[in-house]
């Protein structure tokens, strides 16, 4: 399984290691156990669930209470999931639902749709939406901004508040 960790000087190093964790309890190893949170103990793991030969969760304390990370897209160990890689995540109606990371939030039916949980709580506070992005500036599971990017160059061009 192929991986890459930061290397403290803002650079990155690619490592190649062969899984010897059970993380997801399936009977298929499929992590390589490290210490990701800095607590002493390799108690963690990158992962690959989809078996693809590829890191695409981080798990802090593998076993009954780990807490999962997946990529956000940007190279970062951001998105808090489940075991499924799920998130919570409320719809512009203010419906709770669980999914992601990939869903259809803008109910094109397509699940293309990117939530992102940037502070580890569970609860997904942003989500990219093609031209359009929502952020939960509050915590409060509730969408408060919309961002446009009008000219597609991935920059938003403008703001409203909802």
């Amino acid at each position: 399984m192929d991986y890459c960790l930061a290397d403290g000087d803002g650079g990155a190093t690619m490592f190649t290691g062969e899984p010897v964790v059970d993380v997801d309890g399936d009977g298929i190893v499929d992590g390589i156990g490290l210490d990701l949170d800095g607590d002493g103990g390799i108690d963690d793991a990158l992962a690959d669930l989809d078996h693809d030969g590829l890191a695409d969760h981080a798990v802090h304390d593998v076993g009954a209470a780990a807490t999962l990370f997946t990529d956000d897209g940007s190279g970062a160990w951001a998105v808090a999931v489940d075991g499924a890689g799920r998130v919570r995540w409320f719809g512009l109606d203010g419906v709770e639902q669980t999914g992601g990371p990939l869903v259809d939030f803008d109910a094109d039916g397509q699940a293309d749709d990117r939530l992102l949980d940037t502070d580890a709580d569970g609860l997904a506070d942003r989500v990219l939406a093609g031209e359009v992005a929502y952020a939960d500036r509050d915590a409060d599971g509730q969408w408060d901004v919309k961002l446009t990017d009008s000219d597609g160059d991935g920059a938003a061009d403008s703001a409203s508040e909802i």
